[in-house]
């Protein structure tokens, strides 16, 4: 939702309740973890209000485990943590799931995909940033293939049932392969917001890989 038209935000919402998208992606920044700022609580409340699909809220902040349960009060379905940031992991998804939300963990580009190796059995969605954080609209690092992959074979040696989730980046152009890599979810902010026409696009992308 963040490359979505905030002056028309009610329009927006109605749009996505009526295509094929099956989540809203609601990004929250802090402008330290990340060099930019985006919206809280109060604005993820009055759209949930309006909001027919889970959220799924993408923590860029520093010490998220402060706003658990303000997060879970104003709507979160699925609430994804930094772990670049969160030094107790497997504290900070129990806490998650005890607040009724699913768990997720959010890891950027350069972050290796090892550091997950010992909660991964915990996490129920990894957001893998495939553009450096902060900002809408960036290219799509084509590394993060192979770190889809590499996600993939580790989820597979543990038995877990984590889904993988792409952000960043994603295009009409690259969801086949990003999904043949072994991606269960694609973030497409822009991709679907800039279209003429996002409810076909959305419909186009949840094609690929059928």
């Amino acid at each position: 939702m963040l490359s979505a038209d905030f002056l028309n935000l009610e329009a927006e919402i109605d749009m996505i309740n009526s295509s094929e998208a099956d989540w809203f992606h609601l990004d929250v920044m802090d402008g330290r973890f990340v060099p930019n700022i985006t919206f809280g609580m109060p604005i993820i409340a009055a759209m949930k209000k309006r909001a027919k699909k889970p959220f799924d809220v993408h923590l860029m902040i520093v010490e998220p485990e402060k706003y658990f349960e303000a997060f879970a009060n104003a709507g979160a379905d699925v609430l994804s943590v930094h772990i670049e940031v969160s030094p107790h992991m497997h504290r900070s998804m129990q806490a998650i799931k005890a607040l009724g939300m699913k768990a997720g963990v959010a890891i950027n580009p350069h972050t290796p995909i090892s550091m997950l190796a010992d909660v991964i059995n915990d996490i129920d969605v990894v957001c893998m940033m495939s553009v450096n954080p902060g900002f809408g609209g960036q290219k799509f690092i084509s590394k993060t293939i192979d770190k889809i992959k590499q996600l993939k074979q580790l989820i597979k040696d543990n038995g877990a049932q984590t889904l993988i989730e792409i952000d960043g980046g994603v295009t009409l152009e690259n969801a086949a392969g990003i999904i043949a890599a072994g991606a269960d979810v694609l973030v497409a902010g822009n991709t679907v917001f800039g279209s003429p026409d996002p409810k076909d696009t959305i419909k186009r992308l949840k094609q690929v890989g059928k």
